[in-house]
């Protein structure tokens, strides 16, 4: 059964949404992330994506307080990324309660560096943040591109020890158009034992449905919950038919 991992983006404490990763198309859904991961699990959700925006922007983590605070009064497993560029960033998220993070940034800019704190945390507590346009890396918060390839990537890293992938196609994600399935499939095709979390575009319980048919093993939702595209009823009687 595919994992269903809802995503809260922080930006000044709150929980909101981008579309296309664009920092000036924002909408603001709590004043409480709190609120709304303790509803998470109140579903019967167990994961969290957590996003810094903040620290992505900044290049350094800023809302670890808000990570601790949902670690202590949760018992949801937090994966967090953004703003994750030095090892004392690494350690603070896992410090405050994240059991895993997500680095792309760091992955795409400084190979070695990536690779030593895989060697020193395991690839059990580092995911490896994939974040694409047009197949192509993009790094520092969907600021800025580059020109790595995103299947030669990934097939890299992998055999570098990599087992957790997050990608996120930008062109889809907060459109509420549909994920990249095509592309998803594609990834599960050339490594299939990768546990890969698709990310952006999911608009319904439909589209969870055909990623979970395509043997997608997770995926990230935001902002069709927020705008009930897709309910937490349906999301907690998914679980319970699957089980």
């Amino acid at each position: 059964m595919i994992d269903i991992i809802p995503a809260i983006d922080i930006i000044d404490g709150k929980c909101v949404r981008l579309s296309q990763g664009d920092y000036n198309n924002q909408k603001v859904y709590s004043n409480s992330p709190l609120d709304v991961a303790k509803k998470f699990e109140d579903y019967g959700l167990r994961r969290l994506h957590l996003v810094d925006l903040d620290g992505a922007k900044s290049k350094h983590i800023v809302n670890y307080r808000t990570l601790e605070q949902i670690a202590a009064h949760t018992s949801l497993t937090i994966d967090f990324g953004g703003g994750i560029k030095t090892e004392k960033d690494l350690a603070i998220a896992l410090e405050c309660g994240a059991q895993m993070v997500t680095v792309g940034s760091i992955a795409a800019s400084n190979s070695a560096l990536f690779e030593e704190w895989l060697q020193k945390f395991g690839p059990q507590k580092i995911i490896l943040g994939a974040d694409a346009k047009d197949e192509k890396i993009a790094v520092n918060g969907w600021l800025e591109g580059s020109n790595l390839q995103l299947l030669p990537y990934l097939e890299l890293y992998y055999g570098k020890g990599i087992t957790q992938v997050l990608c996120t196609d930008i062109r889809q994600d907060g459109m509420l158009q549909g994920p990249s399935t095509d592309l998803y499939k594609k990834i599960m095709q050339q490594i299939p034992s990768l546990y890969l979390i698709a990310s952006g575009g999911v608009s319904s319980m439909n589209d969870i449905r055909n990623l979970d048919a395509a043997g997608i093993p997770a995926v990230v939702t935001g902002k069709a919950i927020y705008e009930n595209r897709i309910t937490l009823k349906e999301i907690q009687n998914f679980i319970e038919e699957k089980r």
